[in-house]
């Protein structure tokens, strides 16, 4: 596969080409960016710091799973269709990026372990405590999305 051609694809696109010649849009979409990822990492980072036993005892870990999921959901679909829109107007800059590289692989890997293995362990809690898969998956989860916020942020340094 070409990665070149789908990345010089990306940035010939309509919508690239009115974000880069845009003053302001590119930062305004780029705060929306933000506040989304804002409200994911509040989200994941709440009910990671359940499943550690720090915050909310008195709530089931499933239930505060369930209150966070439109939260946590609409938060992700505003990121990727925003962070679409800014990759879109430096595509050709982010192919060489290795922030970029490293952020995509663990937003990747973020998203699947936690509908996948986050929510196995979280729904298995309802069933029978397992606080050692709890911390676990908590930490795993955490270092996986600080990896994706530290990384995206490196993409402007590197």
């Amino acid at each position: 596969m070409d990665w070149t051609s789908i990345f010089q694809w990306f940035s010939n696109t309509w919508a690239a080409k009115v974000i880069a010649d845009s003053i302001w849009l590119f930062p305004a979409i780029e705060a929306i960016h933000i506040v989304a990822l804002t409200v994911l990492l509040g989200a994941i980072l709440f009910l990671d710091l359940q499943m550690l036993g720090v915050v909310r005892r008195d709530t089931p870990v499933g239930t505060l799973a369930d209150d966070l999921d439109p939260w946590l959901f609409s938060s992700l679909v505003i990121i990727l269709f925003s962070g679409l829109l800014l990759f879109s107007s430096e595509a050709m800059k982010l192919y060489i990026s290795a922030p970029f590289k490293l952020k995509m692989i663990a937003l990747l890997v973020a998203i699947v372990f936690h509908f996948t293995i986050q929510r196995w362990v979280i729904r298995a809690d309802a069933v029978r405590s397992r606080p050692a898969w709890n911390r676990v998956t908590a930490t795993i989860s955490i270092l996986l999305w600080l990896t994706v916020g530290f990384s995206g942020r490196a993409i402007g340094f590197f």
